[in-house]
């Protein structure tokens, strides 16, 4: 299985025209949006209020009976640290005379305190990595990524705390007027995927005039594009997994994984109606020799590892529907990538922690690479 490379994707803002005036009338607009508060700024706010809620739970638990636990917690409090220091990158520090009227608007509420002990910790990190998933639509591509990489790791922190519950994404909301709006089916029951590592549901954009699906806006193409590669290899990274394993749970695993995978690349296929979806390369070159049961594991550690990063930048290339799958396919396989033995990471699909932190600048896209 290759490493997948990072591949830009650039989101084009539209630009003011040239000036044609200097005159004072010009330069109070200029001021005027210059001054705009950033459309992101209420999602920050309230993403870091909540994870101050989540430190403050964890001081409790830490300081309480229970001290065998408290070196695994601070590892997990670490984590919560590092996802507040990048959702607060940027925002407005307080002012001499106290917080500002946006954070205090948003400051935590005492009405919903974290239980001081351990389930009530896990719970807490299921409720808030299923919060972080109600403002993806309203973030910027930017946001969005670092938004669902912050709610992954809340998954995997609710499990590490013994709390494997399913994370629940609000329900779809009817798309945007106009044409062209991208639109997943929901499920019947609006529950995420059985699978422990979460195949993808599939849908079309709206109907056009015609009757045919409205076309998917370029960068959502590009993302998923991108995503239908790196799915490709992963269900030929999983047919070697399979093939290194004796018969047994690991097995069984690896056979679970190779199914979710191709139900996703399925699914991305019929997504990408109305434009030619990557096709499968004629055969992939894994990252290191695979000869036993060890490395079988370890590939495919790799990966769901490196597919994090791929569906952490479908998140950002999509809108919508679209992007609560992507996010979805996140938080799946990093939950795959820890039950195959990887480290897991404080921001998952996120390189590091310096990027998490300006993912304002960051540019979203992956591919994976493959040999004939």
């Amino acid at each position: 299985m290759p490493s997948p490379t990072r591949r830009t994707v650039l989101a084009l803002g539209a630009l003011a025209g040239a000036l044609l005036a200097a005159g004072c009338t010009e330069d109070r607009r200029d001021a005027d949006r210059t001054a705009r508060p950033d459309p992101d700024l209420p999602l920050r706010l309230r993403a870091v209020a909540a994870t101050d809620r989540l430190l403050a739970g964890y001081d409790a638990v830490i300081a309480g009976p229970g001290a065998d636990r408290a070196a695994a917690l601070r590892e997990l409090r670490a984590d919560v640290e590092e996802h507040r220091a990048a959702l607060a990158a940027g925002l407005p520090t307080a002012s001499p005379s106290g917080p500002s009227p946006a954070a205090s608007a948003t400051a935590p509420s005492p009405a919903a305190p974290v239980a001081a002990d351990v389930p009530g910790l896990a719970a807490a990190e299921r409720r808030t990595a299923a919060e972080r998933l109600t403002d993806l639509e309203a973030a910027s591509p930017a946001l969005a990524r670092l938004l669902a990489a912050v709610s992954a790791s809340g998954a995997l922190h609710a499990r590490a705390l013994g709390d494997p519950g399913p994370i629940a994404p609000p329900a779809p909301t009817a798309p945007a007027a106009g044409p062209g709006a991208p639109a997943l089916a929901a499920s019947p029951t609006g529950a995420p995927p059985a699978s422990p590592t979460g195949a993808v549901p599939s849908g079309s954009a709206g109907p056009s005039a015609g009757g045919r699906p409205a076309p998917l806006p370029t960068g959502a193409v590009a993302a998923l594009q991108a995503a239908l590669a790196a799915e490709h290899a992963a269900v030929y990274g999983y047919g070697v997994v399979g093939a290194r394993l004796p018969a047994g749970p690991q097995r069984e695993a690896a056979r679970a994984g190779y199914a979710v995978h191709q139900a996703r690349r399925d699914a991305l296929q019929r997504e990408l109606d109305g434009a030619t979806p990557t096709a499968a390369a004629a055969g992939y070159r894994l990252p290191f020799a695979v000869t036993d049961a060890t490395g079988a594991g370890q590939l495919a550690a790799h990966i769901e590892t490196q597919l994090t990063a791929v569906w952490a930048d479908a998140v950002a290339g999509t809108t919508g529907a679209l992007r609560q799958t992507a996010a979805t396919a996140l938080r799946e396989t990093a939950l795959g990538a820890a039950q195959w033995g990887a480290d897991p990471s404080a921001l998952p699909g996120l390189p590091d922690a310096a990027d998490a932190a300006d993912a304002a600048s960051g540019t979203p896209g992956a591919s994976a690479s493959a040999s004939g």
